[in-house]
C-alpha cells in the first residue's frame, strides 16, 4: 500500500516496511575508535562491574567479618592494622624517613607525589600510541606504582606480629568478678589491677587473665617469679594473701 510521496507502509500502521535494522555505527573510518561509547562500551563495563559486585557480596555473606573486641582508647599497647588496601601506606609510615617527626612526609608528601604523578601521566604523555611499549612515561609510572604497592603490602604482612594481633582483638565473654572477694582486694592492693584491668580483661601493659585456665599454684608462681614481660618480685604481700590471690585469679581464669 502506497501513501504520501511514494512511501511504503505495512498495513494501516505508520511503520515503514523498509525500515533499516538497528546496526551500530561503523567507526572504522575514525582512528582509535571501534564502537559507540553508549550503549556498547558502557554496557560491557557495567556488566563486568556487576559480576565483581556480586562476587564481593557473595564473599561478605559467606564469611563473617573479623570483628574484634570493643575499642579501648586507653589501651596504649594496642597495635593497629588497617584494611589490606591501605597496608602499603601503613608500611610506609614505619620507615625512619617517614615516621616520628617526619610523619608529614609519609602521610602526605610521598603519597601526594605518587598519586599526583599517576593523575598527571595522561596529560604528560598525550601521544596517539596505545601500546605500552610506545608510552614510556605512562607505563613507567604505572609499573612503578604497582611494584611499590605490592612490595610495601607484602612487607607489611610479612613483618606484622599476627599472634599479638589475634590475642589483642580476641572477644572475651563477660565474666562475673566478685569485687568483694578477699582475693580481689589483694588483686587491687598489689597493683595487679593497673595492668590486667579491673575485670581481669587485660590492657595495654598486660594480657587478659580470663580463659587462661591456670591453677592456683601456677598463679602463685607467676605472681612471685613473673612470666614473659612481667618481672619477678612484683608481689609484696604475705603467704596468706598470695594464696587468696592465686585462688581468686584461678577461679576467674577458668570460667
Amino acid at each position: 500500500m502506497h501513501r504520501g510521496k511514494g512511501m511504503k507502509f505495512v498495513g494501516d500502521s505508520r511503520v515503514p516496511a523498509n525500515r533499516k535494522p538497528n546496526i551500530p555505527k561503523d567507526y572504522s573510518e575514525f582512528p582509535g575508535k571501534t564502537e559507540a561509547f553508549w550503549p556498547n562500551f558502557l554496557l560491557k563495563e557495567w556488566l563486568v562491574g556487576a559480576v565483581f559486585l556480586i562476587g564481593y557480596l557473595s564473599l561478605t555473606v559467606a564469611h563473617e567479618p573479623p570483628l574484634e573486641k570493643i575499642a579501648d582508647p586507653t589501651d596504649a599497647g594496642y597495635i593497629p592494622l588497617p584494611d589490606w588496601y591501605f597496608l602499603f601506606l601503613y608500611q610506609l609510615l614505619k620507615y625512619d624517613f617517614a615516621s616520628g617527626p617526619y610523619n608529614v612526609v609519609g602521610a602526605f608528601v610521598i603519597p601526594g607525589i605518587a598519586f599526583g604523578a599517576l593523575l598527571l601521566a595522561p596529560f604528560i604523555d598525550r601521544g596517539p600510541e596505545r601500546r605500552p611499549g610506545k608510552r614510556p612515561l605512562a607505563t613507567g609510572f604505572m609499573l612503578l606504582g604497582v611494584a611499590a604497592t605490592i612490595f610495601l603490602t607484602w612487607e607489611s604482612v610479612a613483618y606484622h606480629d599476627w599472634d599479638t594481633q589475634r590475642s589483642q582483638g580476641e572477644i572475651v565473654a563477660d565474666v562475673e568478678v566478685d569485687t568483694e572477694a578477699p582475693g580481689y582486694l589483694v588483686y587491687q592492693e598489689q597493683g595487679c589491677i593497673g595492668c590486667h584491668g579491673d575485670s581481669l580483661e587485660g590492657g595495654g601493659a598486660a594480657p587478659g587473665i580470663i580463659g587462661t585456665e591456670h591453677t592456683p599454684e601456677e598463679i602463685a608462681d607467676i605472681a612471685v617469679n613473673g612470666i614473659g614481660n612481667m618481672p619477678a618480685d612484683l608481689f609484696q604481700g604475705s603467704e596468706e594473701e598470695l594464696q587468696e590471690l592465686a585462688e581468686f585469679v584461678s577461679e576467674v581464669s577458668n570460667q
